[in-house]
């Protein structure tokens, strides 16, 4: 053991000093020196083994960072979807609000052109009770002056009636509900009937004139022709326009289906006149053929 340990050492003693002997001789030749073949090949030889082996290492490198960052970009991404959720949520209310905007500005115009005093509200729900079919709630009551038998409308025309009321909230018999009846006008001249709830969906209203002479066409447009004391309807809200009308020989009164302004299947800001106008506005509020007010 003593003998392979010192033979050994004299080995690499030998080694060492012949290694520092070429290194010597190699550092003084310089660029002659007879070993700069050797030592070219042995950077070429450990520069390839290198770039080999970080190429092994790089994509090893790669997924173990990926691995690690993971659950950041996960939560990165958590982070991404939420402010775009918000961002839609955002848009699409600031949609919603430009649009009651608008119609609280179009209805404050006709009931201003109307000399009517309202409370704008907006549509809670559309729900049927006890004795109606087709009715919506809203967000006034009694404590904005809000009382049964009060005139609805909004922007386009005449919507209902109040038909119950507590503190906070309404309810509104529409247009379209079967037992809704209210006296109607055609535009221009004094010719008087009324307007029936007929389902529908509220697409078409009937109107029946009392007149069965008097002439009646499609196209010819109508307002209401007003309650005494302008309750449970003011006058001269618009109410819609004619569509069909009905041959009826022989009988006392004619009868005519009408589209109204109002689109009675989407609505949600209106306006309940608790103050009538001190003179009727006839045809004043009826929109311009072909346009609005």
């Amino acid at each position: 053991m003593m003998r392979d340990t010192r033979r050994s050492r004299l080995i690499l003693g030998a080694l060492l000093t012949a290694a520092l002997v070429l290194l010597t001789v190699d550092h003084r030749a310089g660029e002659s020196s007879p070993l700069r073949p050797l030592r070219t090949a042995g950077a070429w030889l450990f520069g390839a083994a290198e770039r080999f082996g970080g190429g092994l290492a790089r994509p090893v490198t790669g997924f173990v960072q990926a691995v690690a960052t993971a659950p950041q970009a996960q939560e990165r991404i958590r982070q991404l979807k939420a402010e775009n959720a918000r961002l839609r949520a955002g848009l699409s209310a600031t949609r919603l609000d430009e649009a009651r905007s608008a119609e609280l500005k179009r209805l404050l115009g006709l009931s201003g052109t109307g000399g009517f005093t309202v409370v704008p509200a907006n549509v809670l729900a559309r729900r049927g009770q006890p004795g109606f079919e087709d009715a919506v709630q809203i967000d006034v009551g009694t404590a904005d002056g809000v009382r049964p038998d009060m005139t609805v409308l909004n922007g386009d025309g005449l919507i209902g009636r109040v038909v119950d009321a507590s503190a906070t909230t309404s309810t509104v018999m529409l247009l379209s509900d079967p037992a809704a009846s209210a006296g109607a006008r055609l535009e221009g001249g004094q010719e008087i009937g009324v307007v029936h709830g007929v389902g529908e969906q509220g697409r078409l209203i009937q109107f029946r004139l009392l007149d069965s002479a008097a002439q009646l066409v499609r196209g010819t447009r109508i307002v209401s022709f007003g309650s005494q004391n302008g309750r449970p309807y003011v006058p001269g809200v618009p109410i819609g326009v004619i569509e069909q009308v009905e041959s009826t020989p022989g009988e006392l009164t004619r009868i005519a289906y009408a589209r109204p302004y109002a689109d009675l299947t989407a609505l949600d800001v209106v306006g309940v006149v608790v103050q009538g106008p001190k003179r009727d506005p006839r045809d004043a509020l009826l929109p311009r053929k072909g346009g609005s007010w």
